[in-house]
């Protein structure tokens, strides 16, 4: 599955003339591409989709979503070890 996933900017420097993010998804940190969204600062919440921000959100909204995600088990199956949770589907010791 491919969310699209509320998460917090903790760090923006532009690489390669792309403006890029490392936002922190309840405790897992990705590399995003601000591209969409170059206004976005430190402190933000953003929307993120296959590896780019496409949409500001309300810390409040972020939250009550990355809590819900996990209770669902989605922020785990999104981005935890695919090879591991196949193994644990199918019964077997990863």
């Amino acid at each position: 599955m491919c969310l699209a996933v509320p998460g917090r900017v903790v760090g923006v420097e532009e690489r390669r003339d792309t403006v890029m993010a490392e936002v922190d998804f309840g405790g897992v940190r990705k590399d995003v591409c601000l591209q969409y969204l170059p206004d976005v600062g430190i402190g933000d919440y953003v929307i993120v989709h296959v590896g780019f921000a496409i949409q500001r959100l309300d810390e409040r909204s972020a939250l009550e979503t990355l809590a819900e995600f996990e209770r669902l088990g989605l922020l785990e199956e999104e981005f935890g070890d695919g090879f591991a949770a196949a193994a644990r589907e199918a019964g077997e010791q990863p």
